[in-house]
């Protein structure tokens, strides 16, 4: 299980770490010019570096973050190539192997250059937010890069709020059965996805949502439950649900009904008590 694994620290680090340093302080000097470099910096280069990002050492992987976001920046020319080839290692992580050690790192990177994408959005951009980014949300050890993969998904969602649709749809598509750790990882991005969610949007996705939420109000698991209750102490969820409340009121009640009077947690039943009666008011 990766997520119980101790890394593995490269013992050659202190010979490995004055060469990264090296590298990296050639890339960020203002006397280095890019139609120079990019001689020996070229894409089989890139490459190279990127299939070092699969290295067990954490601090390895930390260098090679910094490298190549400066790379990115200062070789305007290999960005194309570079978000490629990301896609390329998230598509065999998510459709293949399901193991590797450097996608929470290359989603750092990610979540910088989404970030300073213009609008509107490119093509190209969606079909990585679809193809690449909501599939992520698949694999069993999602909890090790799950902060910075929410991180680029309500990116996106902030930058083109009709892209709220889609990515709703994945998440519940994905949604973990039996995880509960998982599935509290996923109400909180649900959440920060929600927040940038327009009224046309929340209706194209509410029944199937509030379906799944039904499931996690009903759930043994106290901390899913009580995240998933937690929702209504947004306002802003709570004025769209208010908005809507002759179709969400009908799916979700039965669970209200069924935690105030035979959930085993006092906070979850003292929860529940209290969203009931925002409803009845």
């Amino acid at each position: 299980d990766p997520e119980e694994e101790e890394p593995t620290l490269e013992a050659a680090w202190p010979h490995l770490q004055i060469v990264y340093e090296f590298l990296l302080r050639y890339i960020v000097n203002e006397d280095t010019e890019a139609k120079v470099a990019r001689k020996y910096i070229d894409t089989q280069f890139v490459l190279k570096l990127l299939h070092l990002f699969d290295s067990e050492d954490p601090r390895e992987r930390d260098y090679l973050k910094t490298i190549l976001h400066r790379i990115y920046g200062k070789f305007m020319m290999h960005r194309p190539f570079i978000r490629k080839s990301i896609n390329h290692i998230f598509y065999r992580f998510i459709f293949e192997f399901e193991r590797h050690n450097g996608i929470a790192e290359l989603l750092e990177i990610l979540g910088s250059i989404i970030n300073g994408f213009a609008l509107p959005l490119k093509d190209e951009h969606k079909t990585f937010l679809c193809k690449c980014l909501v599939p992520l949300h698949k694999p069993k050890c999602v909890a090790i890069y799950h902060q910075p993969l929410s991180y680029c998904v309500t990116q996106f969602v902030g930058k083109d709020p009709k892209l709220a649709d889609i990515v709703l749809r994945g998440l519940l598509k994905y949604w973990p059965v039996t995880n509960s750790q998982k599935e509290v990882l996923f109400l909180g991005e649900l959440e920060e996805i929600l927040e940038f969610t327009q009224s046309t949007e929340f209706q194209k996705v509410m029944k199937v949502m509030f379906t799944v939420l039904g499931r996690c109000l009903r759930s043994s698991h106290f901390q899913v439950a009580e995240r998933a209750l937690f929702l209504w102490n947004n306002d802003y969820i709570v004025s769209m649900i208010a908005q809507n409340r002759q179709t969400v009121l009908p799916i979700i009640f039965p669970a209200l009904e069924s935690n105030s009077r035979n959930h085993w947690n006092s906070a979850v039943h003292g929860l529940t008590c209290n969203v009931r009666k925002m409803f009845i008011d």
